[in-house]
């Protein structure tokens, strides 16, 4: 089989499985591998196949074909120009998050050597992401999952970036520690929802998407302490789900004294990220 074949093979199997993106996934896993680049797949279309390489392509096709999230398959992600290693340990990152971490920078620059939390830090694409683009902040990751704390450290390894990594349920993993910066992407789905989410979201860690019974739960606790933990004119950046602007950002509002903030949308024009800054 040449390689153009398993492409339109592959292209097939994903459209009959329903796979949102079969021609976008079968190209990802013929790359990977294949070692190959983009334009290599193209020029190379008529070369055959190794037998062990065939083996290894329908390995993957099949559990792509299953609703297995391609990232998890391939065992890594984009993101902010940044290759980061992820499994079913951690929620895999997304282009809207990118939004948040854009923000963050912007609002960092301003800053010396700025202290900087990464709530919930799953991956650690915000956390690892800021201090990789700003080298002079000092960046906090933590998280209330041990398995997902492993796959920071792998992702700041392999970027070479020197972070402080800790374990522990919100602000009860940094004690009386102060930020500059507070950032967080917290698990904001509504708990009736999970059961009806894509298929490949429902291969993603429970515990990174439940939000509760109306999705605020975690957003109430962040909002409750944050003030506690924020230096004077601190900011906190949290990513929302689709309506969850307004209310999140009331929360902010309501339990820390700010000098400004505001929402701010995503490339898409939705509502993603409730952003404030305090006195």
């Amino acid at each position: 089989m040449t390689i153009g074949e398993w492409l339109r093979h592959a292209r097939e199997v994903l459209a009959d499985s329903g796979c949102p993106d079969p021609a976008v996934d079968s190209r990802w896993i013929a790359e990977d591998t294949l070692a190959l680049t983009r334009t290599e797949l193209h020029f190379e279309s008529e070369r055959a196949i190794s037998a062990e390489a065939l083996d290894q392509l329908e390995e993957r096709l099949q559990l792509r074909a299953q609703g297995e999230p391609v990232q998890y398959i391939l065992k890594s992600a984009y993101f902010m120009g940044l290759k980061f290693y992820v499994d079913s340990r951690v929620l895999i990152p997304r282009q809207d998050t990118e939004t948040l971490v854009e923000s963050v920078i912007v609002a960092l620059h301003e800053l010396h050597e700025p202290d900087v939390l990464d709530l919930c830090a799953g991956s650690g694409a915000i956390g690892l992401s800021v201090k990789t683009l700003i080298p002079s902040a000092n960046v906090t990751l933590t998280d209330l999952s041990r398995e997902a704390l492993e796959v920071v450290r792998k992702n700041a390894h392999e970027l070479n970036v020197d972070v402080d990594i800790r374990h522990g349920d919100l602000f009860k993993a940094v004690g009386r520690d102060r930020f500059d910066l507070i950032a967080s992407n917290p698990p904001y789905i509504p708990h009736g929802d999970l059961a009806s989410l894509q298929r490949e979201v429902r291969h993603e860690p429970a515990l990174a998407l439940d939000g509760g019974s109306d999705g605020l739960d975690v957003y109430r606790r962040i909002a409750s302490n944050a003030a506690a933990h924020l230096n004077p004119g601190g900011y906190i950046f949290l990513e929302v789900g689709i309506g969850q602007a307004e209310p999140v950002l009331a929360l902010v509002t309501e339990n820390i004294e700010c000098a400004e903030a505001g929402v701010q949308n995503d490339l898409n024009g939705i509502p993603r990220i409730v952003w404030a800054r305090s006195v």
